[in-house]
């Protein structure tokens, strides 16, 4: 538990000193696409350093980093946030439910990575995130999102809810099934004690929507649901040196 209560410390050292910087850069617009970004994956990629995690991404040569997708994540333990923020070379925010941006220093990250806050309590607040999530696909930006809506209980990968896919719809760009691997291992949901290992982190092969509509919302989110446990079945041994 020493261990863990260091790590957490070191979490909110580095928050407290990139948080500012961070958010001065998003209001300058010749700063405002990349640093933000750039000091997030470097925040991330320390944490997961100091937690001794090391992270193998495969898949990659499935996307085009200059093109905006809608990737969509299993999750697993909150270190599907530092691993997906270090090791994945595109531009990208998160959609996220609102409760996150209360977790004591880690909300002050999250929101820093530009991270779109999901009011599920409230319709009207939740489409104006999804307005504001089809704009940044406009501009560019790829969405992450984690359609089981919550952390993994017991590991396992729970049902995907559509709302990752309807903003692929509205949009008219692919959605990418995600896979990550080991993250609850790591750190499970009950726990907060954060154990050394290693993280997959697995990208399919966009799914192009242009052939569905709304009404097939969740057939697609099934699909999508589908090709991610297929790619844990697969990679679940696989080692990370």
């Amino acid at each position: 538990m020493l261990r863990s209560f260091f790590i957490f410390l070191w979490i909110a050292i580095i928050t407290c000193i990139l948080y500012p910087p961070a958010q001065i850069a998003s209001l300058l617009p010749w700063t405002k696409r990349n640093v933000p970004h750039l000091i997030a994956r470097f925040w991330s990629k320390t944490i997961l350093w100091v937690s001794g995690v090391k992270v193998k991404i495969i898949g990659l040569e499935n996307i085009d980093s200059q093109k905006p997708y809608v990737f969509a994540a299993n999750h697993q333990s909150q270190y599907d946030i530092f691993t997906l923020m270090a090791y994945l070379p595109v531009q990208f925010k998160w959609m996220a439910k609102k409760s996150l941006f209360y977790i004591p220093i880690l909300g002050w990250g999250i929101k820093a990575c530009g991270t779109i806050f999901v009011d599920r309590e409230s319709p009207k607040a939740a489409y104006v995130a999804l307005l504001k999530a089809l704009e940044l696909l406009k501009k560019g930006y790829s969405i992450v999102v984690f359609p089981e809506g919550t952390r993994s209980y017991d590991g396992t990968i729970g049902s995907f809810k559509s709302g990752g896919v309807i903003l692929a719809l509205r949009a008219g760009v692919p959605i990418v099934p995600v896979t990550i691997i080991g993250t609850f291992e790591i750190l499970p949901r009950s726990s907060k004690h954060i154990k050394p290992g290693a993280a997959i982190i697995v990208i399919d092969k966009p799914i192009d929507v242009t052939h569905y509509t709304e009404q097939d919302k969740n057939t697609l989110a099934n699909l999508v649901r589908e090709r991610v446990v297929k790619n844990y079945e697969k990679y679940k041994n696989t080692r990370v040196i």
